[in-house]
């Protein structure tokens, strides 16, 4: 799905994030709202060559995988306008060229009580990338972020702020494949005093 296809005759859409995207839009929208899709688990499967790793030590970055039992959290963004064009070519060079993502529609369903279920735009990474490093136990997956490292950080920190927007949006959710890698990497830090993240930055969500 090309995005001229998905603006086609649109004036406005949204688009569901369940990594980085949670924290790190940085794309304009109009207004963000917590939920999640049904059919697919969040999984440390992807490998990532440039944001949180390189070609020699690729970092470890979640993707969705199928699974009619599950459902995976997180937030989607409403885009109208000018910001679709904008957004959607922001997120092909993010996501698709860098990242190796395609693109499905999904129905995202809002935390908010009372409120409809929406389409919604995701980008998620098959095997069939190059870069799909594909399943490993929680202790594996660990090793390979602790000592990952990109052009936007370590990927120490892409796993922590995700589990940090677990906690803070979504406390009653227990997300065991997230929560059990953490533990493992601050297993692997807690003889030299822990982790500590370079210029925290607050998690804001449901701006309009």
């Amino acid at each position: 799905m090309k995005p001229r296809d998905i603006i086609k005759e649109k004036s406005s859409m949204w688009i569901f994030g369940y990594g980085s995207l949670v924290w790190k839009p940085d794309f304009a929208y109009k207004k963000s709202k917590v939920g999640y899709i049904k059919g697919y688990k969040r999984r440390f499967w992807h490998g990532d060559d440039f944001y949180r790793g390189d070609k020699e030590k690729p970092g470890r970055v979640v993707t969705l995988v199928e699974d009619q039992e599950a459902c995976t959290w997180g937030v989607a963004y409403e885009v109208t306008d000018c910001q679709i064009e904008e957004s959607l070519q922001y997120l092909n060079m993010r996501e698709v060229v860098l990242g190796g993502y395609i693109t499905q529609m999904v129905e995202f369903i809002p935390k908010e009580k009372g409120q409809g279920s929406l389409l919604a735009l995701v980008y998620i990474a098959t095997s069939n990338n190059p870069i799909y490093l594909g399943p490993a136990s929680d202790k594996e997956i660990a090793a390979q972020i602790a000592i990952c490292s990109g052009n936007t950080g370590h990927n120490i920190e892409y796993l922590i702020r995700l589990a940090d927007f677990m906690r803070i949006s979504c406390p009653e959710v227990e997300d065991e494949h997230l929560f059990s890698i953490e533990a493992a990497v601050l297993n692997i830090f807690s003889d030299c005093g822990g982790i500590k993240l370079l210029d925290p930055k607050p998690i804001l969500l449901g701006a309009t």
